[in-house]
């Protein structure tokens, strides 16, 4: 089999190619080795890079911040945020060095900042200063006019699967909804229809990311990160403007 041959096959059944499959498997190994304490030097080996310098190379990339700050949930790394307004109530926004990393829709600021924490609990919160306030109005309006961010930075942390569920859901047209058998299918994983709902829950960027038109076979709605109720509130407006 030749190499472009076998290229073909791998990106049609993962929708990867095998360089970017092999740079999210390694990203994963290493989030993992390091959220479970293990040496920095010892975590870059155990996920697969051949030495230390070809990790720090790449080191934004592969973990958005350096491994030691990765380890500390965050430490010494800024992440701007702003509470806001928008068409479905309160809304929080987050920024990384790298970009949005967060869009947070909520039914209080205390709720929201919690969430927050969660999300990065040993970073430094920053409340927005006026050019990220110019970057969360546009992020506001874009979802308000359903209009696509291309135009802003995002920091889209996930590991392979989920950049792959991530990458599809992005694909479903607003006013459209598919089932979690019809997700798994798109991406050629037909049998990993829990671990796709997984991957959805596990989205930071609400509508940017839109896992919430993803439905149940029947058509029901179930299993929203920010509830059920929301999850019917943006569905039955994306229907009206499709009408």
């Amino acid at each position: 089999m030749s190499p472009f041959h076998l290229h073909r096959l791998f990106k049609a059944s993962t929708g990867m190619t095998p360089k970017g499959w092999q740079q999210a498997w390694r990203a994963r190994r290493l989030r993992e080795a390091l959220a479970k304490g293990e040496p920095i030097t010892a975590a870059i080996y155990r996920a697969g890079f051949p030495d230390s310098s070809s990790y720090y190379r790449h080191a934004d990339q592969t973990l958005g911040m350096t491994a030691k700050q990765f380890r500390k949930g965050g430490d010494n790394v800024s992440v701007r945020y702003a509470l806001t307004d928008w068409v479905y109530g309160r809304c929080l926004v987050a920024e990384s060095e790298r970009g949005i990393c967060a869009i947070l829709p909520g039914d209080s600021d205390d709720a929201l900042l919690a969430e927050l924490h969660t999300l990065f609990p040993a970073a430094r919160h920053e409340p927005a200063d006026a050019l990220f306030q110019q970057r969360v109005r546009q992020v506001v309006a874009a979802i308000n006019t359903r209009d696509v961010l291309l135009s802003l930075p995002l920091d889209i942390q996930g590991t392979a699967f989920q950049q792959q569920v991530w990458q599809a859901l992005c694909a479903i047209p607003c006013g459209e909804t598919v089932s979690y058998q019809q997700l798994a299918a798109t991406i050629g994983k037909p049998t990993a229809v829990r671990a796709v709902a997984s991957a959805c829950g596990a989205n930071k960027l609400a509508m940017v990311i839109p896992c919430h038109r993803v439905v149940r076979r029947d058509g029901a709605l179930s299993g929203y990160r920010w509830g059920v109720r929301r999850k019917a509130q943006l569905l039955k407006r994306e229907a009206q403007k499709e009408e």
